[in-house]
């Protein structure tokens, strides 16, 4: 996910879709805008527009490592700097990890992309029967299958009890939002069971199965698959987030149950040997050992075929193409898809295989140029897409012989514009309610247990004086609620960085009893991974708190 907000809400997977900035100024001429490039300058100047602490960039080029460094702290107000060694976690750029592990699976027989995923996961059921029966293996890493974005992010994000089984078992009570394969909807859940079906197959957990049969022969030997396996390491970044729009340093969400989808943590050394082996289609480096124990010293030495990788880089789900406003117009790709585990686009007539990564305090994006054997990889302790994205075009130009272009102030200026209006936008809804109006039952009526078909309970209670809307589930996901107008109330969570504050409304019987709960962000900057808006939340039993 999460923490991301919706300005960056497929920035999860990508930075291409540019429309979400409004912008109405005037396109100034690359000529008269660009400075000479300097990575270190760049890189310093992006931070610093976008506060981002610190950062850590990997770029390699005709299978040679560029650029492997890092900038800034790894926590504000601590001096120890990042470097090529500190761990960010990386959040969905885990995803290409699930895939590849299940390309290598294809390759031994083991399993093929078409085969049913009931054949691998008997106990695997959607909402709808026939999608059930029609899913397939494939389908689970192409956002085709009929579920909302983010739907379901819920049972995982931020930090739950729930575990991947229970996650995977809750799939069936969640209704679809379009039909099976009619359009692209980001989704989250159908990798924890693609990261069910690796594990089901070499017998130990998704992590343990990526470290051997993926980090080890890559030599990603810093790399770990959760932050259980990363809590002795002193060389980690430190999650930062916006507090009152105030960058601070923020405590970690660890997502254990989120194994597939998230889990990788790693550095700009070991992402520079991934980046190299997927250009390379899957040929291991000198002295990695792949899953027949062949050297990366011969030419047969391989993670996986040639093969899987024109597959993974194929389209597999088409994505819609919004049209970006001036400033942004050259970053509009002619074509824009989902393969397996990587988002696919164009820039200036070249292939970019691409996925970002988001999770509370850090963002994370890595862009491979096959055709120019060029790889970037962009780590952020801070939750700022423009940063990255205005980097990546800025580095694409360097090493693509592309007339230079500002990014990072053109992206700033849309940025800042779009917030502002969002800010304005929601002052302007805060004023419109009706001032005088009442809640139709007394607020203790709206005390009680509500429950939801696939996230299960929510309670309402009063503490302190005040009413604690909490998720039964999710320890951290609490907070006050204070009457905004009639029956709907907001609640602000404990955790403000969560930056997710949201509309609470009861719908009310003929006989003045609640009927149902709605739920829906007050920001359109919310990350979609806080998918309120998909409960339907049912009183079980009004009752006095325990």
């Amino acid at each position: 996910m999460p923490s991301m907000n919706r300005i960056a809400a497929a920035l999860l997977l990508t930075f291409a879709s540019s429309a979400v900035f409004a912008q109405t100024a005037a396109v100034p001429t690359a000529a008269a805008e660009a400075p000479a490039f300097n990575l270190e300058a760049d890189v310093l100047r992006s931070m610093k527009t976008f506060d981002v602490p610190g950062m850590a960039i990997a770029i390699v080029k005709d299978g040679k490592v560029v650029a492997a460094r890092g900038f800034g702290v790894r926590k504000l107000g601590e001096k120890a700097p990042v470097d090529a060694q500190t761990l960010f976690e990386i959040a969905s750029n885990s995803k290409a990890f699930t895939a590849v592990a299940l390309s290598m699976l294809v390759d031994e027989g083991k399993l093929a992309w078409d085969d049913p995923v009931t054949k691998h996961l008997p106990d695997f059921q959607m909402f709808d029967p026939y999608v059930t029966h029609e899913m397939t293996v494939r389908d689970l890493l192409t956002h085709r299958s009929g579920l909302g974005l983010g739907a379901g992010d819920l049972l995982w994000w931020p930090t739950t009890t729930f575990t991947s089984d229970e996650i995977i078992e809750k799939l069936r009570y969640i209704r679809p939002a379009t039909s099976f394969r009619n359009s692209y909807a980001y989704d989250n859940l159908l990798y924890i069971a693609a990261g069910k079906i690796i594990a089901s197959k070499s017998g130990k957990s998704w992590g343990e199965t990526v470290r051997e049969r993926i980090l080890k022969p890559v030599g990603m030997a810093t790399t770990t698959t959760s932050l259980a396996e990363s809590a002795n390491v002193v060389n980690q970044s430190n999650a930062h987030s916006k507090i009152d729009d105030k960058i601070a340093a923020v405590k970690s969400m660890p997502v254990p149950n989120g194994a597939g989808a998230v889990g990788i943590n790693t550095n700009a050394d070991d992402i520079a040997r991934w980046m190299m082996v997927l250009l390379d289609a899957g040929k291991l480096p000198n002295g990695g050992t792949d899953a027949q124990g062949k050297s990366g010293d011969t030419k047969e030495a391989r993670l996986f075929s040639e093969a899987r990788s024109r597959e993974m880089w194929s389209a597999q789900t088409p994505i819609r193409i919004a049209e970006p406003k001036p400033l942004l117009a050259a970053t509009r790709p002619n074509f824009r898809a989902y393969g397996l585990g990587f988002e696919l686009k164009d820039y200036k007539g070249m292939k970019i295989a691409m996925h970002g990564g988001a999770l509370q305090g850090f963002y994370s994006q890595v862009t491979l140029v096959p055709e120019a054997k060029l790889g970037v990889a962009i780590f952020t302790n801070a939750e700022s897409g423009p940063a990255m994205a205005s980097l990546q075009y800025r580095i694409l130009d360097q090493y693509l012989n592309i007339a230079p272009t500002d990014w990072i102030g053109r992206f700033a200026a849309v940025t800042k514009e779009a917030h502002d209006k969002e800010l304005a936008r929601i002052k302007k809804e805060a004023g419109q309610r009706v001032g005088k109006s009442q809640p139709s039952l007394p607020l203790a009526a709206y005390d009680g247990d509500y429950v939801d078909a696939w996230y299960g309970k929510v309670s309402i209670k009063p503490e302190g004086g005040k009413h604690i809307l909490s998720f039964s589930r999710t320890p951290d996901l609490t907070g006050p609620l204070e009457h905004f107008q009639h029956d709907t109330f907001i609640v602000r969570w404990k955790e403000r960085n969560f930056n997710a504050d949201a509309y609470v409304t009861f719908s009310l019987n003929p006989d003045g009893s609640i009927e149902r709960v709605k739920m829906a962000p007050i920001s359109t900057e919310t990350d979609f991974s806080y998918d309120f808006a998909d409960l339907n939340l049912v009183p079980v039993k009004l009752k006095k708190a325990d």
